[in-house]
């Protein structure tokens, strides 16, 4: 059942006798959540040199399954748990020495990772914090970095990330709180070293 007043090419999602938010066409989604796509797969330790395949795989996946979307998470923590999901399937299918010999070295794309509106120093500057950012995830193991990625960078709730990776409540907690004890350890001994550096 549609309710009344939706846009064609929306479709109702029913949970039970309630309608959650309408569910996008597949063109909608990829043209508002290929960023966030893009971002979470290189967050998750993807190099750039596969960003192409990570996020065509995953968009795939979601063609094929966008029809059975039931609603009962919202459309980007269903996202997330694809994206993961697919991450986690290149990671198996590539090693982990293969994943981090091409990882920590390979540049993101600037033009995808920040705002292409910006004057050229701009530009500069925050291509080099997306930088910086990937190389202190990249000290994080994968399970900590998951759920870093969701809420200090994508600012899902505990909740929302229990459900997207598939783990209880508490582990959410547990996870989060040592990644960001080993992210905080891991930007001060990069500050310490820029320090001396300029000494």
């Amino acid at each position: 059942m549609i309710a009344p007043g939706l846009a064609s090419g929306h479709d109702a999602v029913l949970v039970g006798e309630e309608r959650t938010e309408p569910r996008p066409t597949f063109a909608q989604l990829y043209e508002s959540e290929f960023s966030f796509v893009w971002r979470s797969a290189r967050r998750l330790g993807i190099p750039a040199a596969l960003m192409d395949d990570v996020a065509q795989e995953v968009f795939v996946v979601v063609y094929r399954t966008l029809a059975r979307f039931e609603g009962r998470s919202s459309i980007k923590t269903w996202l997330f748990g694809i994206v993961l999901n697919v991450v986690r399937a290149h990671r198996r299918r590539l090693g982990a020495e293969r994943l981090h010999a091409a990882g920590p070295h390979a540049s993101p794309d600037p033009g995808r990772l920040v705002d292409t509106g910006a004057g050229p120093h701009e530009l500069a500057t925050k291509a080099e914090a997306a930088r910086l950012v990937d190389s202190l995830l990249d000290a994080l193991d994968g399970d900590k970095r998951e759920v870093f990625v969701l809420a200090e960078l994508e600012q899902m709730s505990a909740p929302d990330i229990a459900q997207a990776v598939g783990i209880p409540l508490n582990t959410v907690y547990s996870r989060l709180r040592l990644a960001r004890q080993e992210f905080a350890a891991a930007a001060a001994r990069h500050r310490a070293r820029d320090e001396w550096r300029t000494r």
